[in-house]
């Protein structure tokens, strides 16, 4: 793959990133926003009266201009890598075309970034969580993230080199079974946060949680479906356009 191929993939992945980072962002507002709000209500309604605080920037443009441009941010960098991981993978993963390395891709980046962490680390809301540990409880969430990352290129590379032995079927069963033996010392020996206050609603937790994990979801399955299309149209042009730029270089000046 040369180097203007690598670049138009990289655009192409944060253009795809930035859409379903559209889709994520419509997703959050609906979806997390109303919980976020019930979570700040409790916070204030449990809060003495002279600790009430003065709001630098209001809940109106966090919920809408800071949100768009968190989530849209967010989107756009990680298409970005995502589709320079895509370089590397295409061909080396599999016979799969490009649509679905896309899909294969978007598909273990959410489990491995995103699905692992959030099962020993789940997303609190407001109101969740003692000010004095989010220091602890952000370097605990980024080590689950990283080791996950970490040991899902190592089961990748495994499941490679036992294919040719194994068949891809039974080389893919060792492959995850072995990142499920050894992811799970991690979630039995990093330490357990619960700082969720004994009043606090659990629908609000559970619905928040689940609106997180959507809007991952949302992002993630945007991203592979968009960056697919994409990266199929570059990689594999229609015959038609093909026939029409040979018959064009052949033409006389």
């Amino acid at each position: 793959m040369n180097s203007a191929t690598v670049r138009n993939l990289l655009v192409r992945g944060m253009l795809a990133g930035l859409g379903a980072g559209v889709l994520a962002l419509i997703a959050a507002y609906f979806l997390g926003e109303p919980n976020v709000d019930r979570a700040i209500g409790f916070e204030e309604a449990h809060a003495p009266a002279h600790e009430h605080e003065v709001e630098i920037v209001s809940r109106s443009l966090q919920s809408t201009a800071g949100l768009a441009t968190g989530v849209l941010i967010y989107g756009i960098a990680f298409g970005g890598i995502a589709a320079l991981a895509y370089c590397v993978a295409l061909g080396r993963v599999g016979r799969f075309g490009p649509r679905a390395t896309a899909l294969l891709l978007s598909g273990c980046a959410l489990l491995a970034v995103y699905v692992v962490p959030f099962l020993k680390y789940p997303a609190n809301p407001p109101a969740v969580g003692n000010g004095d540990t989010i220091g602890k409880r952000t370097t605990l969430y980024f080590l689950m993230m990283v080791l996950s990352v970490l040991l899902a290129i190592a089961a990748t590379i495994l499941g490679k080199r036992l294919a040719p032995r194994l068949g891809t079927w039974y080389a893919t069963v060792a492959a995850v079974a072995a990142f499920a033996v050894v992811i799970g010392p991690a979630f039995a020996f990093l330490p357990v946060v619960n700082e969720v206050p004994a009043d606090f609603p659990a629908t609000v937790l559970w619905r928040f949680r689940l609106s997180a994990l959507a809007m991952q979801v949302i992002l993630w399955g945007g991203f592979g479906l968009l960056f697919g299309e994409l990266a199929e149209r570059l990689l594999n042009p229609k015959p038609a356009k093909a026939e029409e730029s040979r018959a064009m270089a052949a033409a006389p000046n």
